[in-house]
Formats: structure tokens, sequence, C-alpha cells
């Protein structure tokens, strides 16, 4: 993760940090995303949400579901619909390992972070994730605090 940090091509557009609080990430994975050129366009300038969004197996593909990509002012009568499905690229073995989570598991595929490459490509990583319930995320804020506190305690002596 480091080396792509240093990378000068790499870049997070969007960053779904409410997924890690509201799921258990079982795995992840990365997957490309099939775009228009006006949405790339507005990409580059950082506008766009995946915080609200979620990925599905739809009639044997993958599908991103309200993600948001702001429009294009340049691009005029040929821009992009703001949260249209967009298609995500995976492999059918991987398609099929996610499909078998989510109907016999019952996951859910939560996007995390949508960045360029070190190519300069627009991807996608998404997780496998289960739903945390109400006393699990207290745990977690709970745990979270206490590590904070612990730091705040070790530096003051």
């Amino acid at each position: 993760m480091a080396q792509q940090k240093s990378d000068p091509n790499y870049k997070i557009i969007a960053e779904n940090r409410r997924a890690r609080f509201d799921y258990f990430i079982e795995s992840d994975l990365e997957v490309g995303i099939v775009l228009t050129g006006s949405e790339v366009k507005s990409l580059r300038t950082g506008q766009s949400n995946i915080a609200e969004s979620y990925a599905s197996v739809e009639q044997g593909e993958l599908w991103l579901i309200n993600g948001y990509i702001a429009a294009y002012k340049q691009a005029g009568v040929f821009g992009h619909e703001e949260r249209r499905r967009r298609k995500l690229l995976v492999s059918r073995k991987e398609l099929s390992r996610l499909w078998q989570a989510i109907g016999r598991e019952g996951m859910t595929l939560v996007p995390l972070v949508m960045y360029f490459n070190d190519r300069g490509i627009v991807k996608l990583k998404i997780g496998v994730a289960k739903g945390k319930k109400n006393h699990d995320k207290r745990d977690t804020e709970a745990k979270r605090d206490w590590g904070r506190e612990k730091q705040r305690l070790l530096k003051q002596g």
C-alpha cells in the first residue's frame, strides 16, 4: 500500500469510511468500472460519492448501484446521469464466488474505495461484508474510544 501512495498516478477519489463501522468486512476485491468520458473527467476533479451505494449481481453481471458522480459542466448535452447504474468488471470465477456469498451466506457487497491506480485507470475496491448489529457497533466504538484514551494516557506519561 505504501508503494501505491508514493506513485504520482495513484489518487483516492472517494472513500466509504462508514462501511467499516456498519459492516464486518470479510474480504475485499479490486474491480474495474465502465465509465463514459465525462464521468472520468468529473472524477479527475474529485466530485463523487460512494457512501450510499452498493454492488449487486443481476443477470450474470456485477453492477454498482446509487454511486454518485457529479455532472461535468463542459460536456454540455453529451454529459451523463449522476446516479446511473454502472457495470463493474470482474472475472467469471470471482463473480460466481460473489454470487454465492450473497445468495447462500447473506453477505452484502459494499464499495470501500474508488481510486485511480498506478496506470491512471479508475478502480473500485468492494468488500464482501456482513452487517453489524447495534451492540456490535457499540463495541467497536468503545474499543476505538479506549484506544484513544490509552494513547492519551501513555503520551502524558
